[in-house]
């Protein structure tokens, strides 16, 4: 198939890109000629005004989904759990209420709907939870660095259940969106499967880098951020439907994570 990847150079893109031409994929430079379209492209940090969201995570998917739908191609859209909220106290599924708790959050769900209502366009969504692995920034780079330098962390205490997903394994659920009939029209939860505790997680990032994580108990309702709440995905209907299942174990994945930090 001949793809099309918008953000192409980002976190996502250059591990998809790869991923592409292993299953056989030609990934081209421009929206015509291509069959499939992946919009990777858009805004994800907090401190982007509400106009600059809305100018690149809605009317740019608006555009790249009118191109898709014009040159008939299958359009596979990138939004974000945290179209349903930032915590939740039971597993999320596609069918979960929708509750955006900040503007980017909000701009997702936007162009969500934006898409759907495309003529003619061949679409399926992906809502990942956090996503990690070699070149990932923000919070879960902050957490890695925190527990390479040894860094005391308030967070034996935590009792939560978060979903994560390796890059590698959003990559490889992409591609058999792309693949799959049965995905057009499709809205899919994407994890690595069992979610995991805080402390867990800082604990598997430390048997990754070889450093202990260093945790001391502090009442969790003071934490500041996600680290104390809960957002589990159940994402049994991708992998029910289209038979998905993650190809990279979570142990794989950090160990992968830590060596690309290792060798910055």
């Amino acid at each position: 198939m001949r793809v099309h990847v918008t953000g192409a150079g980002g976190f996502i893109g250059r591990h998809l890109v790869p991923a592409l031409e292993r299953a056989g994929h030609e990934v081209r430079p421009a929206v015509s000629g291509a069959q499939g379209v992946v919009h990777l492209a858009g805004i994800a940090h907090r401190r982007a005004g509400s106009e600059e969201l809305q100018e690149v995570n809605v009317r740019l998917a608006e555009r790249v989904a009118r191109e898709a739908a014009g040159a008939g191609a299958r359009l596979i859209f990138m939004s974000s759990v945290k179209v349903h909220g930032d915590d939740s106290d039971h597993p999320l599924t596609e069918g979960s209420r929708l509750a955006p708790a900040d503007e980017y959050a909000r701009s997702k769900a936007t162009a969500e709907a934006v898409l759907r209502s495309v003529r003619g366009l061949q679409l399926t969504v992906l809502r990942p939870p956090l996503v990690y692995g070699p070149h990932v920034k923000a919070n879960f780079f902050a957490l890695m660095k925190a527990i390479a330098r040894g860094i005391p962390l308030p967070l034996a205490s935590v009792q939560n259940r978060r979903s994560f997903v390796y890059v590698g394994n959003l990559a490889d659920a992409i591609v058999r969106c792309l693949a799959e009939p049965r995905a057009l029209g499709r809205t899919y939860l994407v994890s690595d499967g069992a979610p995991l505790s805080t402390p867990a997680l800082c604990r598997a990032i430390g048997a990754a880098l070889g450093r202990p994580a260093r945790l001391f108990p502090f009442p969790p309702r003071f934490l500041p951020g996600p680290l104390g709440r809960s957002l589990e995905l159940d994402d049994r209907a991708l992998r029910t439907e289209l038979g998905w299942r993650p190809p990279f174990a979570v142990e794989q994945a950090l160990r992968a994570t830590a060596d690309w930090y290792r060798s910055r």
